[in-house]
């Protein structure tokens, strides 16, 4: 089935391009549109329904933009908002949660930690999945700080690391062995994580699920594009300068306010 129109895309800011890399990766045909809600980032720390609320002026941005599938490529958006969205929207959301079965099911000791906003780990989309492991301990972290310091382009500052030492050493002692990385921003920190956590503890995020993920529901249900070779969109109402720097300047980032 053919459907030449674009995969729209949105996170509260830069994060979720590590979800953007994956889908563009699997599937290089299709035109993606990519949105940065930078204004308003961390959506970690908001209500439910500001959340809510956000996440439906994007998808109403998003679907201005005549796109055929949303990617809330946002944990906390997903884990407060999707339901909301799917019944409000008539078009397929695919939406992304911190990865636990996988880190549970494959564990040996039991033990996974997950560092993840505030509003993944409060909501109940969180606490329904975790209660599936019911034999695993979970060691739960809140990231404060971590988003706000990628949004400012501070990824590899002493701030950065002395966060993630602080947010890491105590799973790190209670013998985790799966790290589950529960914000699409957090993967941009891989690199700093692996110099503080030791090389058995295996570290887990979505993206390439998400991608799979995306490609099967095109497959199925909306249509894949036979048009090759269409350039990405990104659009940020804020700065676009660290955007730009987290695509490495590949891509025009268009400055919108919205």
């Amino acid at each position: 089935m053919e459907n030449n129109k674009p995969i729209g895309i949105f996170d509260s800011g830069i994060g979720g391009t590590s979800i953007w890399a994956e889908i563009h990766r699997l599937l290089p045909n299709e035109k993606t549109i990519y949105l940065a809600d930078s204004k308003n980032a961390p959506y970690g720390q908001k209500s439910k329904e500001e959340i809510i609320a956000l996440s439906s002026k994007n998808t109403e941005f998003l679907l201005h933009m005549d796109c055929k599938l949303i990617v809330v490529a946002c944990n906390t958006a997903t884990t407060n908002a999707i339901q909301e969205l799917r019944a409000k929207y008539n078009v397929p959301f695919i939406g992304i949660e911190p990865a636990i079965k996988p880190a549970a099911t494959h564990s040996k000791t039991q033990t996974i930690g997950i560092l993840a906003t505030q509003g993944t780990l409060n909501s109940d989309l969180f606490h329904k999945t975790a209660e599936k492991f019911h034999d695993t301990k979970i060691i739960e972290q809140v990231g404060h700080g971590l988003v706000p310091l990628i949004e400012s382009g501070q990824i590899n500052s002493p701030e950065m690391t002395n966060l993630l030492q602080s947010y890491l050493t105590p799973m790190i002692e209670a013998n985790i062995d799966y790290l589950v990385l529960g914000c699409s921003h957090y993967p941009y920190l891989i690199p700093q994580i692996k110099k503080i956590i030791p090389s058995q503890i295996h570290i887990i995020d979505s993206g390439e699920a998400v991608a799979r993920q995306t490609q099967n529901i095109l497959n199925e249900k909306v249509g894949v594009s036979t048009i090759k070779n269409r350039e990405p969109l990104f659009y940020s109402n804020s700065d676009p300068k660290v955007l730009s720097e987290i695509l490495k300047n590949k891509y025009k980032v268009i400055e919108k306010d919205f």
